[in-house]
């Protein structure tokens, strides 16, 4: 299946999709489409909406498959990125709430952090979510995107809620931010995130939330 990702920051992924070929989305994902492509909602059981609902993801799943050769266009939910992943290479542990959109083979599970404090503290989530089998996913960016490459042990150091996706064999945990006066007022918080590889780590410039409180400052305010 063919692609093109384009219109960054406000982002279009556009799918040309031959007779037979198949993808599942999130719902409310496709922008527009060719008319011999058809759609079907599927919510994958409640082992399957449970799942989705953790993880803050929505309860059914749209897949749409081509009756004949056709465009499918998925727009992104908030300013940002597309990146498509290759799950055949290697599987692909995300961000919660970052699945666009998946060729069928793709398998979908919640990924637990093996350490409770690095997702309660963390600020990626104590849930994540893993993508592997065979296939595409292409996955949500909060900004632009930068790809880092981890030797074995080798560490990155990033403040809470950088962390877009991470390969598999990378592992994940927190480090306190020492230093009273550095809590206080390094507006960083309490904790950093620790990537620990071998394997890509692909960095966010800015996390959904931090956009969100940066257009607050500017928002009126109802007065007490």
């Amino acid at each position: 299946m063919k692609y093109v990702i384009a219109n960054q920051p406000f982002t279009v992924l556009t799918l040309h999709m031959e007779q037979g070929e198949a993808i599942k989305c999130q719902s409310g994902a496709m922008a527009w489409m060719s008319p011999g492509i058809h759609m079907e909602t599927k919510t994958g059981g409640l082992g399957g909406m449970f799942k989705k609902a953790i993880i803050g993801e929505s309860l059914a799943l749209n897949h749409y498959s081509a009756e004949q050769a056709g465009e499918l266009t998925l727009a992104k939910h908030s300013p940002g990125d597309i990146m498509a992943f290759n799950i055949s290479e290697t599987p692909i542990i995300a961000q919660k709430t970052s699945f666009l959109a998946a060729t069928e083979g793709v398998n979908m599970d919640i990924f637990l952090q093996h350490r409770a404090g690095a997702g309660f503290f963390g600020g990626e989530g104590f849930l994540m979510q893993k993508f592997s089998g065979s296939g595409y996913a292409w996955l949500e960016i909060d900004g632009a995107v930068q790809e880092r490459v981890l030797e074995a042990g080798e560490k990155l150091v990033v403040d809470s809620g950088y962390v877009a996706a991470m390969e598999a064999t990378c592992s994940m945990d927190i480090q306190t931010v020492k230093g009273f006066t550095n809590v206080l007022l390094g507006g960083e918080g309490l904790f950093n995130t620790v990537v620990t590889g071998p394997g890509k780590v692909w960095l966010q410039t800015m996390p959904i939330n931090s956009l969100a409180m940066s257009l607050y400052a500017y928002m009126p305010h109802p007065s007490n």
